[in-house]
């Protein structure tokens, strides 16, 4: 079955939507694995962590195949990956070392399907539009995760732990369906012959030199380095920091803390696509500093807001959801449309590979801030758990305004 090339978006952005069913899984059993295998809030954040390390790890490879191989094939990879991955975690997970192994796959997993399935729309679209699609793909990955938190939330209620990743393993291997049957294979004479990957092509640090050397593609990095930072360690503790605010306020809000965090995950939705939008008009790098300072002062608010009305905690996570995403497919557009042709495919492999970097330090700087400061039994450890992730975001703003990021590059934006 063929599609108009435009056509194979809604497709990938079902699949995506499956593949990420697996993101949140931790977050939402956090707090239940911490007092079964008796885990500090350091060892909870690292697991979360090895997440990020096993993408880490993939992303290199997975993109470096993509410029060798349609990245169908890669991505069929990832979305197997992931599922052996989950059901890893609830056939044989049983501690922390056994946790880091499965979650790290789980993670090697999603790097085989985010940026191949990017790619396989920029190899399949091929007008002026593409930057749309970048944005739609980018924001889905607020509805995959808000689904993950809510049908994690579910299966944990209704039925405990092992089951969530078990159930939940059946989302990658959708994608993995999805993108076998509907998304046509492409040929290309680039592709034909033995695939023949060296290190250098893994790592192609001459490529990423010259990325480096670009001001503006380098600015859109660093700063989706630190985005990540704060937005994957928010993810995988805010349905802790919502249980902490029940015991401190004394009653249960309408929701659960799972449902709640799934349902405030989807404001980042429309902020990813609107805030891009914005972007084009008014330049993308003014916008990314307005949002990354906005985000940074509701993420301590909402810290500070524990023990005050309900309402109050959830309109600034809210207002820290849509803040905190409101410069994601910003940054990913304008990497995307800023890198020069030659190297940019190393430069969205770079891009991905520091941006996950962030979300492998930002869980666990998070959880070490807890435990440095007291516990996750007390505001200010979470007040200063909040500002450990957030501060980076404000000093990227004023090392990149010291250094001229905005007028050295407003006109590639346009």
């Amino acid at each position: 079955m063929r599609f108009k090339p435009t056509g194979y978006t809604p497709l990938m952005l079902m699949a995506q939507t499956c593949a990420l069913l697996g993101f949140a899984c931790y977050a939402v059993v956090l707090t239940t694995l911490q007092e079964e295998w008796h885990l500090s809030n350091l060892q909870s954040g690292l697991i979360a962590s090895a997440f990020f390390f096993g993408y880490m790890l993939m992303v290199p490879l997975a993109t470096a195949l993509t410029d060798r191989i349609d990245a169908k094939k890669v991505y069929l990879i990832g979305g197997l990956s992931a599922t052996c991955g989950l059901l890893g975690m609830s056939l044989f997970a049983y501690n922390f070392w056994t946790a880091l192994i499965f979650m790290a796959l789980n993670g090697a997993g999603l790097a085989g399907t985010y940026m191949p399935g990017l790619k396989i729309l920029s190899d399949r679209i091929k007008t002026g539009e593409l930057t749309r699609h970048i944005a739609f793909y980018t924001a889905f990955f607020g509805i995959g995760t808000g689904f993950s938190y809510l049908c994690s939330g579910w299966i944990l209620s209704a039925l405990g732990w092992r089951y969530v990743f078990g159930v939940i393993a059946l989302g990658p291997f959708t994608a993995f369906l999805i993108v076998l049957l509907f998304i046509p294979a492409l040929t290309n004479e680039k592709w034909h012959g033995p695939i023949r990957i060296r290190l250098h092509d893994i790592f192609p640090v001459d490529k990423w030199r010259l990325v480096l050397q670009d001001k503006t593609a380098s600015g859109f990095i660093f700063g989706y380095t630190t985005h990540s930072i704060e937005l994957f360690a928010s993810r995988s503790w805010i349905v802790a920091f919502f249980g902490f605010c029940a015991v401190i306020s004394g009653e249960p809000f309408l929701l659960t803390a799972t449902s709640l965090a799934g349902v405030i995950n989807f404001f980042g939705v429309p902020s990813s696509i609107i805030g891009n939008e914005i972007a084009l008009r008014i330049g993308r790098q003014k916008w990314i500093f307005f949002v990354m300072l906005s985000s940074a002062a509701f993420g301590v608010a909402l810290a500070m807001s524990t023990g005050q009305s309900w309402w109050l905690i959830i309109a600034l996570a809210v207002g820290h959801t849509i803040f905190i995403m409101a410069d994601s497919a910003t940054l990913t557009a304008g990497l995307v449309i800023s890198a020069q042709e030659n190297i940019k495919g190393a430069a969205m492999g770079l891009h991905s590979l520091m941006g996950f970097g962030g979300g492998l330090l930002g869980p666990a700087i998070f959880g070490f801030v807890l435990d440095l400061t007291g516990s996750r039994a007390s505001q200010v450890s979470w007040v200063w758990a909040y500002a450990a992730v957030v501060v980076w975001g404000v000093l990227f703003v004023l090392y990149e305004r010291r250094n001229g990021w905005v007028s050295k590059s407003l006109n590639h934006n346009k």
